[in-house]
Order: C-alpha cells, then structure tokens, then sequence
C-alpha cells in the first residue's frame, strides 16, 4: 500500500513536469503519509504496550493470570530481582512455575475464571 502511494506520487510528480511544483507536492504527500502512518499505528501501539506495562506493574499475590501462552495460575510469589513471577497452576499437587513477568497476558477476573 505505502509502495503504491510512492510509486503514485512519483508518476504525478514525474507528469507535470514542473520541478518546483512537483517536488513540493510529492513533499507534502510523504509528509501526509507519514503523519496517517503515526496515528493508525504507532501511537495506539504505544498506548497498548503502557497500558500492559501499568498491569505488569500492579501485579500482587494471590492475583488469578493468564499467560501469552494460556495456562492460568496464582501468583504464589514475585521475584524483582529477576523480574519474574511463581504461578501455582494446580492446586491439588502444588505445580509451580517460573516465569518472566512479561509472559503475563492479563488478570483473570473470577466471572472470567468460572467460565474457563
């Protein structure tokens, strides 16, 4: 798509001829495409990536998650140093598991538990 509105630009440029009017116009095309391209993607990518960084920052025990991977767990412990998390995953046999606090895809409330 962005090729396509190069390669556009550049045929309109390249027809008129014009050396002042065509470079500028093919500049404020560029510019355009630019500016469309930070609001459609970069900006609610950032958004998305604070809002998760904020989730991983309020972490606590006892906190019913979800991994990227989607096993749900229990916090049991949080470990700062090494920026990871012991989720417990079964109750009955006491399964733990070590992992990286960015492996955390969200907080499970317990409407969200009862349905899984």
């Amino acid at each position: 798509m962005i090729y396509t509105l190069l390669q556009a630009a550049t045929n309109s440029a390249q027809a008129k001829q014009s050396s002042g009017a065509s470079g500028m116009s093919t500049l404020i095309i560029l510019i355009l495409l630019f500016v469309v391209m930070y609001f459609l993607m970069i900006m609610p990518q950032q958004k998305k990536q604070k809002e998760l960084q904020k989730m991983l920052d309020s972490l606590k025990e006892n906190d019913k998650v979800v991994t990227t991977s989607g096993i749900y767990g229990r916090i049991v412990s949080i470990k700062p140093d090494k920026n990871t998390v012991v989720l417990e995953i079964d109750d009955n046999n006491h399964v733990r598991i070590e992992i990286q606090k960015g492996a955390i895809a969200s907080i499970v409330s317990s409407a969200e538990k009862a349905n899984a």
